[in-house]
């Protein structure tokens, strides 16, 4: 599971007002490398919330990699900032994309529901008293 995935699950067990974002325990993870998109992170980024990403970076090994408040884009898209070893753009594709979650739980905020992920394949199959009707 890529951290990109994590930043948009939620918990949608019964009960639960917001069940995001969901704490990340990462028992295995892994480095995939992946070519830089520019206009895919561009894209993406007013989607993502960015505290829960950092969160997420730090839980998978990685404390360092993001700065805790989002950079500008004039800073992440700035001429020649994609081809500069250790760039803001450079450091959040790799959070991203590259850094994958193979072992570990997403766990709920609200109800501490712990959610498997096995294989890389996070499983938010809820059980029957868990479903909301």
């Amino acid at each position: 599971m890529r951290l990109l995935t994590h930043n948009f699950l939620a918990s949608n067990v019964r009960g639960v007002s917001t069940g995001y974002p969901l704490a990340l325990e990462v028992a295995k993870s892994s480095i995939k490398e992946v070519e830089l998109n520019a206009d895919f992170l561009r894209g993406i980024l007013p989607k993502l919330d960015w505290r829960a990403l950092v969160a997420a970076a730090s839980a998978a090994g990685f404390p360092d990699l993001l700065a805790a408040e989002q950079p500008q884009e004039a800073e992440l898209f700035a001429d020649g900032a994609a081809d500069a070893e250790g760039s803001a753009i450079r450091r959040l594709h790799h959070a991203l994309l590259e850094i994958h979650v193979d072992e570990g739980a997403l766990v709920c905020p609200d109800s501490g529901r712990s959610f498997p992920i096995l294989k890389g394949v996070p499983n938010m199959l809820l059980h029957e008293d868990e479903v909301r009707h």
